[in-house]
């Protein structure tokens, strides 16, 4: 409410104030009395990926998360726009996110991603959209933002997960609110393990789906007979997609690690090669770890029968999840 509030005072003021949501996602809000309010504000609410639009495919979603302000200052990560308890699902929150704020050259980076996909709902000119590139500032740092989807050429965030579990040397953590990946990716993160890198996934203790619980805790035996380290966050639910690598650079994401993610969904993601930003997320990370229980593989392998079934049923329809 103080997200939509602030924004019909923009338009109010003369700011154009363009929001874009996922028709999924975001149906409820878009049948809602608070969205009529916006759009009576000015304020201009579009659908993306709409039910009804023959040209594409139902399993299609928007996923990014990108906030542009004058083409000067950015925001992206794992954060959707809810409450913090996100109501529809309060009995696992609090919901735990990472943001990163952004300013300098990359910025028009993130608001040209946001333009592509604005000009494929609404048709207007993409040169209304993208502003000047911002002058380069002093004391910045070397970042790249990527974007993936299922019509784009090439699998980039998963192409960039892969990159960081192969290129690590001492360390590398992972946390993911949902792990579901495919066996080419666990057997780089065992085959990293083996090799004497400390390799550490960090995911939530409960789960909004169950589905997708069991079919993630049906990798955890290959992983631990790995070494891999599994830490289960139980205060809340762990929604961050994060990534650091030896402490060098460290990783945003708003993709899951899973095939959904990966293949259907259309994503975005950070990755910021500064030393700096990397120990001040590996920090965020060791504050999860803190407040998570690791799982033993001694004591893993003992958990009941019925489980263990639940877990390989579910995992049969891991590439769909």
């Amino acid at each position: 409410m103080a997200v939509a509030r602030t924004l019909m005072a923009a338009a109010a003021r003369g700011v154009r104030c363009r929001v874009l949501v996922d028709a999924l996602g975001s149906r409820e809000f878009l049948m809602s009395r608070l969205c009529s309010q916006m759009r009576l504000a000015d304020v201009e609410v579009v659908a993306a990926f709409s039910i009804g639009k023959a040209s594409l495919r139902l399993d299609h979603r928007n996923h990014r998360k990108i906030v542009v302000i004058d083409g000067e200052i950015g925001w992206t990560g794992s954060q959707n726009m809810a409450d913090a308890e996100f109501r529809p699902k309060r009995a696992y929150g609090p919901w735990v996110d990472v943001m990163a704020r952004l300013t300098g050259p990359v910025v028009q980076d993130l608001q040209s991603v946001f333009a592509e996909d604005w000009v494929l709902e609404t048709r207007e000119a993409i040169s209304a959209l993208v502003t000047p590139m911002p002058s380069i500032e002093k004391g910045g740092c070397p970042m790249q933002l990527y974007a993936s989807g299922p019509t784009q050429d090439f699998n980039v965030i998963r192409q960039m997960m892969i990159a960081g579990i192969f290129s690590a040397e001492r360390e590398l953590i992972i946390t993911t609110p949902y792990f579901v990946p495919d066996e080419s990716t666990v057997t780089a993160y065992c085959a990293l393990s083996r090799a004497g890198v400390r390799a550490v996934l960090i995911v939530p203790k409960r789960n909004d789906s169950r589905l997708v619980a069991a079919a993630s805790r049906s990798f955890y035996r290959d992983l631990l007979e790995a070494g891999v380290e599994i830490y289960e966050y139980r205060e809340g639910l762990l929604h961050s997609k994060t990534m650091t690598m030896d402490g060098r650079w460290g990783s945003l994401e708003t993709a899951n690690f899973d095939r959904r993610s990966f293949e259907l969904n259309y994503e975005n993601g950070l990755t910021i090669a500064d030393m700096a930003f990397a120990q001040r997320l590996r920090q965020t990370q060791q504050g999860y770890i803190d407040r998570s229980d690791r799982v033993i593989l001694s004591q893993w392998i003992q958990r009941p029968a019925w489980r263990r079934l639940q877990e390989n049923a579910a995992r049969i329809l891991a590439p769909i999840l």
